[in-house]
């Protein structure tokens, strides 16, 4: 049964505490509703979009309550960066991770005894350990936090398998409330951290994932190394932004990209050393225009509110993925970009990955699923804002300000030019028992005597040359459609061969039309 407090004077010392140590005049919804939730006693699921003052959610009471809150966190970058932001208001805030020196956890560990830690963070691996648990059972704990909880889910896009144990604590700190948090969880991801957490009871405080602040813009790749300059010009000189990429490897290069042509720029990955590693970061927060150049898992917890932009050079795995990576955008509220360029290399690069990776066939499907999704929102023509809060459970009314919207309706059927390029898969398959990718199909659908045409004899296929009238560009762009739609689909053995699908069959017998803007093909509506 949930503890009864004293709300007029409890509310009080909450404003009090929020306003001396935090500095806010007052709660944002529903913060204050949560905090006195979990005062009460009550286990809570928050919901909360990045920016949305989650970590005041269990900050706040932690100073208000005897003992200790335990904060468990994924990541050593992430704990580092809240215990010192934390410090840095008085807050006597602790860590306990695997970069620390022994004597330092002896220090640590010692001034929890004491009572003078009031919160402590720390890995779930860390949390997981008999010795740890034996060393908690001594101190008096008043609340576990959970952070980044989505890492639950099975299913989801940072799962931890370690978190999945974490169901025990209910089981040895039965009447210690806890409370579990994230920026990303669709209504699925939702239910399944109730359960896998064993807070089937938990009342689950839910605000909209709506970031009208930032606009969605989406590109085709033509010239990646040009496009992302360009655009980082324009956001204005003294523009912060995090340039996402896939790989280690591929954040180095683009970093070299950007230093090249003017931008202040550097990489972070986890392929730097720790030192390196806090340099970049605390030369990235202290000074404005810089650029970050990074792979996934940097930015949690970063607190840099005046981020104008983030772009995405690789496409991400998943909408929660981009979902999270995007609202490190604009935290102060004001005007922000979330700018992505994709193109056929991310689709191939990441079959070919998937087949390398070990992993259960039905997550593999998962995965699949959830990427194929991905790429139907870099295609769509639909609002991107709807498309994004759609993936959560929201229904909103287009924007009228992400690049969908400002480009206006559709207002070209290309379908029969989707019937040439779906047609030129089919005789190459059914004539030959062949599969080819881009390059190749587009260059006997324009009718060019390459080398290769002329060596395969494919020069004699009834298609070959029927789309004369499109340049190489133009095919691309429509077979990238056609791909993100699912009527096309990729091998996932590295080779870019592509094949029909089922859906593609109502499209050849004329059943079903595509369509697309004209502008995204260079093309007017009489070409």
């Amino acid at each position: 049964m949930l503890q009864q407090i004293q709300r007029p004077h409890q509310r009080l010392q909450l404003e009090q505490v929020l306003q001396a140590v935090f500095g806010h005049q007052s709660f944002r919804s529903p913060q204050q509703q949560v905090i006195e939730h979990v005062l009460q006693g009550g286990d809570a699921l928050v919901l909360m979009p990045t920016g949305g003052g989650k970590s005041l959610c269990y900050q706040v009471p932690a100073l208000v309550m005897d003992g200790v809150t335990i904060v468990i966190s994924p990541l050593i970058a992430l704990m580092q960066q809240q215990v010192n932001s934390l410090k840095s208001l008085g807050v006597a805030a602790a860590r306990l991770d695997s970069s620390m020196l022994p004597q330092e956890i002896q220090q640590v560990e010692s001034h929890l005894l004491g009572g003078h830690v009031k919160l402590l963070y720390v890995s779930p691996e860390r949390m997981l350990t008999s010795r740890f648990i034996s060393f908690l059972r001594r101190v008096k704990v008043s609340l576990f936090a959970i952070d980044e909880a989505h890492c639950v889910s099975q299913w989801g896009h940072d799962f931890r398998p370690e978190y999945l144990q974490l169901s025990m604590l209910v089981d040895i700190w039965p009447t210690v409330p806890r409370l579990a948090l994230t920026a990303s969880a669709t209504p699925e991801t939702a239910q399944e951290i109730r359960q896998r957490l064993n807070m089937a009871d938990a009342r689950v405080f839910q605000t909209s994932y709506d970031r009208p602040n930032i606009l969605y813009q989406v590109c085709v790749k033509h010239n990646l190394r040009t496009q992302l300059a360009e655009f980082i010009r324009s956001q204005g000189d003294g523009a912060s932004g995090i340039v996402y990429c896939a790989s280690r490897g591929r954040a180095e290069q683009v970093a070299g990209w950007l230093q090249q042509a003017g931008i202040s720029a550097v990489a972070y990955h986890a392929g730097l050393d720790a030192w390196e590693r806090n340099q970049r970061q605390e030369w990235f927060t202290s000074q404005p225009g810089g650029v970050i150049v990074a792979t996934i898992a940097f930015g949690m917890g970063i607190d840099k509110p005046d981020i104008r932009f983030v772009a995405h050079v690789d496409v991400p795995r998943t909408m929660e993925g981009y979902f999270q990576e995007t609202g490190r955008a604009g935290r102060d509220g004001l005007p922000a970009v979330a700018w992505m360029c994709w193109g056929l290399d991310d689709v191939a690069r990441y079959y070919q990955t998937q087949s390398q990776e070990q992993v259960d066939p039905a997550r593999q499907q998962h995965l699949r699923k959830a990427y194929d999704e991905m790429l139907a929102f870099c295609a769509s023509t639909q609002c991107r804002r709807q498309l994004l809060l759609a993936h959560f459970g929201e229904e909103v009314q287009p924007c009228g300000h992400c690049d969908n919207c400002l480009a206006g309706p559709v207002d070209l059927d290309v379908t029969v030019a989707a019937q040439k390029l779906m047609s030129t898969v089919y005789r190459l398959w059914k004539e030959r028992g062949e599969r080819f990718g881009a390059t190749h199909l587009i260059d006997i659908l324009r009718g060019r005597l390459t080398p290769r045409v002329k060596q395969l004899n494919h020069q004699s296929l009834r298609v070959f040359g029927i789309g004369r009238q499109w340049q190489a560009a133009q095919w691309r762009r429509l077979l990238l459609q056609l791909l993100a739609q699912g009527y096309l689909v990729m091998d996932d053995e590295g080779y870019r061969t592509l094949a029909l699908t089922e859906t593609s069959v109502p499209v050849l017998k004329s059943q079903a039309s595509i369509w697309m803007r004209a502008s995204e093909l260079g093309l007017t509506l009489q070409d």
